[in-house]
């Protein structure tokens, strides 16, 4: 039997690490929104073209062109045990488009697993990270300290700054952005019945072991 997933969470929430896990027990494609964009635009066909047009605008590529492409990859006959969709759908009109082209290519989504774990959380996972200004050597406060504190294990050098990226405040504004695209989704497939939630603040065999128990039922 087939298995068509959505794999949802916030970025920190340790999505890649079980998209990994997902794939190597359970005979699914990954689909990720970024790698379909690449591959249809090489191969150049049809809405990759169109893609292609907007992105060297440096444009959003609208809807269309994006369920488009999805739909496309969909139709492919690797798809035919499964897939998971990683990144899409970001919208209530691309959920919909897919709820109809899905039908059409008999291809409906079976589960989507919404990997959670509050933003406080990731607000420290991922603004953690801090560099060694002299060797470039790379910490995180909470998952790889330097031995001592204050001091670069690798050249002995005090001196650490924070990339802009990995700052609180530029963290806090990245998940705020992510929850107010995410929380229709939750709501849109919760109310589908599709939706299971796994607490993803937890040792990542753990949260993998919750995701396999729910994929179990629905092989």
């Amino acid at each position: 039997m087939s298995m068509n997933l959505i794999l949802m969470g916030l970025p920190g929430a340790g999505k890649g690490t079980q998209a990994q896990k997902i794939v190597e027990d359970f005979d699914i494609q990954h689909i990720s929104t970024g790698d379909i964009f690449r591959e249809a635009m090489k191969n150049e066909t049809e809405m990759g073209v169109a893609a292609k047009k907007f992105i060297d605008k440096g444009e959003l590529v609208p809807d269309e062109v994006t369920n488009g492409i999805v739909r496309e990859r969909l139709s492919q006959d690797d798809v035919a045990n499964g897939y998971m969709l990683d990144g899409y759908p970001r919208t209530i009109d691309q959920a919909e488009a897919l709820d109809q082209f899905g039908t059409e290519l008999d291809r409906n989504v079976d589960a989507v697993i919404n990997i959670h774990v509050e933003p406080e959380v990731l607000i420290e996972r991922l603004s953690g990270r801090f560099i060694c200004r002299t060797c470039g050597a790379t910490y995180h406060k909470i998952y790889n300290p330097t031995k001592v504190e204050g001091t670069c294990d690798v050249c002995g050098g005090h001196d650490f700054y924070q990339r802009e990226d990995d700052k609180p405040a530029t963290v806090k504004n990245r998940l705020d952005v992510n929850i107010k695209m995410n929380t229709p989704l939750v709501d849109f497939y919760q109310s589908k019945g599709v939706l299971h939630t796994v607490d993803g603040d937890r040792d990542i065999d753990a949260v993998y072991q919750d995701i396999k128990a729910i994929l179990n039922k629905l092989a």
